[in-house]
Order: structure tokens, then sequence, then C-alpha cells
């Protein structure tokens, strides 16, 4: 891989492909680029692709500090200037979502266009509750049983593949703690409904078979949102059915991000 030092902090990052409008793929929480790579395959033939993985993350480095939405929006928009990235369409599974979306709210001139796979991005009220004791479960010791669970019980359908739901349950429940927690807490407690209105440009929402997201907020706050979903896949949807995700990415590029 290669990587940059942003402030010393090392990230890492794989490129690959030529054309436009260049794609930047973000994974999800505890994850890395891997989580991407049907994406990074395919889009590799007709655009230029860049994959990375996230400061706490993969081989990126993973200093004590707290792991935000703007920190990591910060980072990538860091990082496209470095590599001459102009104009990405930002592409995020989960976390990697919201993080796209406070991309755009944040550094609305950096990108032409967002695509969230199946991001919590405005989460139901009594969804947002439940995941408080989960939130304490992960600043314990037994911080890797709560994850497992959490993962293993909530994120898969009983069709997804088992192999890979028991190396997704093992490799996210590896993380540090500190970034596991930090980043966890900052995803489900931002104040997302606020980025999801400032949101100015093309916006695709992918969601999975379970959505995170209360799909009719969403529309209420972002009428222009194109709402998409596949069909029998959980959450790692991106990684389950690939040419779905990937046909309706490619749609929407042509139609929306072009």
């Amino acid at each position: 891989m290669q990587s940059r030092s942003h402030d010393g902090v090392k990230l890492c990052f794989e490129e690959a492909g030529t054309g436009g409008p260049p794609l930047l793929l973000v994974h999800g929480w505890t994850c890395d680029h891997t989580y991407m790579a049907p994406q990074f395959a395919h889009f590799q033939e007709t655009h230029r692709v860049i994959a990375v993985d996230l400061r706490g993350h993969g081989q990126s480095d993973k200093p004590e500090q707290d792991y935000t939405m703007a920190g990591f929006a910060d980072d990538l928009v860091w990082l496209c200037g470095q590599l001459a990235v102009e104009k990405p369409v930002v592409i995020g599974h989960s976390m990697g979502g919201v993080i796209a979306v406070a991309l755009a709210a944040l550094f609305p001139e950096v990108p032409s266009a967002i695509v969230t796979l199946d991001s919590p991005i405005v989460l139901a009220q009594a969804f947002r509750a439940g995941f408080d004791p989960l939130i304490k479960a992960l600043k314990t010791p037994q911080y890797r049983e709560a994850q497992r669970q959490f993962v293993s019980d909530g994120l898969f359908l009983p069709t997804d593949d088992p192999a890979r739901k028991a190396r997704i349950v093992e490799e996210m429940s590896s993380a540090p703690q500190h970034v596991m927690s930090s980043a966890f807490e900052s995803t489900v407690s931002s104040d997302n409904e606020d980025m999801v209105e400032k949101c100015q440009v093309p916006f695709l929402v992918l969601l999975a078979a379970q959505p995170l997201s209360d799909v009719p907020r969403l529309q209420k706050l972002c009428p222009e949102a194109v709402i998409g979903q596949t069909v029998g896949a959980g959450h790692f949807h991106q990684l389950e059915v690939p040419a779905q995700v990937n046909a309706m990415l490619e749609r929407f590029l042509a139609t929306s991000a072009s």
C-alpha cells in the first residue's frame, strides 16, 4: 500500500485506474480498505479509484485520540489534495457513508457526489437509544465480546455467507479499544440530520435488506436523494452481492455524477 503522513499520522491507501470522475472508497467501522475490494476491482477499469484505510484502521496509524466524523473527513480532504484528486465521488460503507455525508457538509466544494452503502445516517430515536448499552460496553474490559455479539447478531441475514460472516466478526473485533469505542460513539451521536440537510451534491442512499436509517425522515431532510435497496443481503452487501451494488453505482455515476 501507499501512504502519506498527515500531522505525523500515517494514512494508507490503494490506488488504481484512470478516468473520471475519480472514486474515493471509504470503509466502515473497524474495517479496512479490503471491505470495498469488489468495487475497487470493478471500477478501476473505467475510473481512477482510491481505497483508504481510515486513521485508526487497517495499516494506517492508530493514535490515542478522539475519532470523529469531522476528523475522518478532514483526513480524506487532505489526502485528496495530496493526490490531486479533484471532485471525487465519495462512496462510503456504514460509518464510511456517515463520513461521506460529513465531508459533503463540511467541505461542499470537494465532492462531486456521495454514496452511502447501508449507513446509519438518520437513526430513528428508538434505534439510537438501543445503542446506549453498546456505547457503555465498548468502554469496558469486555469490549471485544460486546462488539462480536453486536456485529454477529445485528448485521447479517441468515442467508449471508457463513465463512465471510465469521471472518468479519473476528476481524472487526480485533480493532484497538480506543478506536472502536470512540468511532462508534461518534458515528451514532453525530448531528447527521444537520449534515444531510446541508448536502448539495448528488446523493445515492443504497440500503441493505434491513435499513439502518429512518428512510422517511431522510427523504424529508434531503428530497433530492436517490434511494435504492439491494435484495437478499445484510449490512455487508457490497461484499455479499457486489454485482447488485456495482450495477446501481454504475447507473448513478452515469446519470447523476458525471
